[in-house]
């Protein structure tokens, strides 16, 4: 018999993450176990469907940490996808910041080996800021597939709330793509 890879999708709060039911369910149709980990904004933003979200992955949704001798809820990972992923995160998680359940899941998948991809959601003002370029580079010299600028999510200009589209068929084939742990 053999074991459904875990895929660990972790959400910052960016206008995407209101399309997170139906990545999980092409996720989910793609082979994947998918345990749904948010930042606590995000959580914020789609609290209403938190319950109905942990009935669709069948593991709870988590955005905040297990407290000491707590069990573990999940599976193993076999691979990581951070999308969307805010300026704030990116810079975060590069700078190995974890006080947020979500930037401490990817900044321990990285030193786990764990196969990483991210896609960031950001404007073009905010991805112009110094920091995002290091941020972006630091996490590719760890060995995470970033998705971001002509092969990934494209920002626009800053003040449109949703981008018009961000490309989560490409997460999720590249997800597919990579070798799993």
């Amino acid at each position: 018999m053999t074991r459904t890879k875990s895929l660990y999708l972790l959400c910052s709060a960016a206008p995407p993450v209101f399309d997170v039911a139906h990545v999980i369910e092409d996720a989910q149709a793609r082979g994947w176990d998918v345990c749904l980990g948010l930042t606590p904004m995000a959580a914020h933003w789609i609290s209403q469907s938190l319950d109905g979200l942990a009935a669709l992955t069948g593991h709870p949704v988590r955005w905040q940490y297990k407290l000491p001798g707590d069990p573990d809820v999940w599976p193993v990972a076999d691979a990581l996808l951070f999308a969307p992923a805010t300026f704030n995160s990116l810079n975060a998680w590069a700078l190995g910041l974890t006080d947020k359940f979500a930037l401490g899941v990817a900044a321990e998948a990285v030193g786990k080996g764990t196969p990483v991809v991210t896609m960031p959601c950001t404007n073009a003002a905010l991805a112009a800021h110094p920091q995002f370029e290091q941020s972006l580079a630091t996490l590719r010299g760890a060995g995470v597939t970033v998705l971001f600028g002509e092969d990934g999510f494209v920002p626009g200009p800053p003040g449109v709330d949703s981008p018009p589209h961000f490309p989560w068929q490409l997460a999720l084939d590249t997800v597919d793509a990579t070798p799993t742990a």
